[in-house]
């Protein structure tokens, strides 16, 4: 990045001192402003709740919500200053019943209600929120080590569909890193137009894009169980049912 003419600094959104560093070192960079907050620092989670270790639920917490709730308190000075914009990254996972995602959907639905709220808290303030209803898109959050179905999980029976789930994201209408952060940032420097008319002429307060981005957003006027249909059988859902039948035969020969 340095490379390219921009300034990078160091920041770890977990960390309470390395927020504060991050804050006067940019502070000191622009002024005293800051016209555009990105929260983008995001930790997959990708399995079953019955499975899930509470530790390894906070870490994913710390990121994807504790982070962006330290960011913007700790940043809100500096885009007062500036009438500045948020743009906290969310995920179609916020309203999608993404099996086996509990976890990273539920981090997801806390940014975009809490984003939600912020909007109106930061109103009086000329500070304005987007929330990003990202769908999948290519990135990097795929490529870590990947949780394992302990044993005894009553998931054993379907690994195959559980470790192909731990990759969806990259291999499902996928869109180009690059597509989706111009329309991003498109939209944030769109004008600012009254509420009625924000979403269709000027910056929208909410962001949809990404694989199956539009696909998700037509289903939000449809009802909730149009997703739950499509996602039950696009995980496989439907080929664990069998599976339990034919044990449930099993038993009943015996």
């Amino acid at each position: 990045m340095a490379a390219l003419g921009m300034t990078a600094l160091a920041l770890d959104v977990t960390n309470a001192e390395s927020i504060k560093t991050c804050h006067d070192d940019v502070a000191k960079l622009t002024g005293g402003k800051l016209d555009i907050l990105v929260n983008n620092a995001g930790r997959t989670h990708t399995h079953p709740a019955t499975d899930i270790s509470m530790d390894d639920v906070r870490e994913t917490f710390e990121t994807n919500v504790f982070g962006v709730m330290a960011m913007v308190a700790a940043f809100a000075d500096l885009l007062i200053a500036a009438r500045g914009l948020i743009i906290n990254i969310a995920s179609l996972a916020a309203i999608t019943p993404y099996v086996f995602g509990s976890v990273y959907c539920a981090s997801k639905g806390a940014v975009a209600a809490y984003s939600r709220t912020l909007r109106l808290e930061l109103q009086p303030f000329g500070v304005r929120v987007t929330v990003a209803m990202t769908g999948t898109v290519r990135s990097q959050i795929a490529s870590k080590t990947h949780r394992t179905l302990p044993p005894g999980s009553i998931y054993g029976r379907v690994r195959a569909l559980f470790e192909r789930r731990l990759t969806f994201s990259q291999n499902n209408a996928t869109v180009d890193t690059g597509t989706y952060a111009r329309k991003l940032v498109a939209n944030a420097l769109r004008p600012e137009w009254p509420l009625l008319l924000r979403a269709w002429f000027g910056r929208a307060d909410w962001f949809w894009a990404g694989g199956w981005a539009t696909k998700v957003w037509c289903s939000t006027w449809i009802g909730e169980w149009i997703l739950d249909y499509v996602m039950y059988r696009k995980i496989g859902m439907k080929q664990l049912e069998a599976v339990l039948r034919e044990e449930e035969r099993q038993k009943k020969l015996k």
